[in-house]
């Protein structure tokens, strides 16, 4: 937890820029920030305030795909002795529901890209 402490820090502190791009992991993180962008309809059809909500959600989705990494680890998610769910279940419930928000105020709809004749000659000299 204290590796999972310092990484959230981390992120606070430097956003997006902490995510190494270098990696297997931020090279996914990447593909799937352009993917949802792509879904929204393009970067220049977002305004700045829904672009700060993706990179909040691509840093959210590192967060959780983390913490769904170390529970699958785990022998058990219950702590048998107070016969309950470790603390941490719940720290991943509330980051998937905050990752549930951020894309439900970005909307589920996939945007249509306005098509423009350079796209059109771009795809045809291809």
């Amino acid at each position: 937890m204290t590796v999972l402490r310092r990484s959230i820090d981390e992120v606070a502190k430097r956003g997006r820029k902490v995510i190494d791009t270098r990696t297997r992991v931020g090279k996914a993180l990447m593909a799937w920030r352009g993917e949802l962008v792509q879904d929204l309809g393009g970067s220049e059809q977002l305004s700045t305030q829904q672009l700060a909500i993706v990179d909040i959600a691509v840093r959210t989705k590192l967060l959780l795909d983390s913490v769904d990494a170390w529970l699958l680890r785990q022998d058990s998610i219950i702590d048998k002795r107070r016969r309950q769910l470790f603390p941490v279940v719940q720290q991943r419930t509330a980051l998937a529901d905050a990752m549930a928000r951020y894309l439900g105020t970005l909307g589920l709809a996939r945007v249509a890209r306005e098509a423009r004749l350079s796209d059109y000659l771009k795809k045809g000299s291809d």
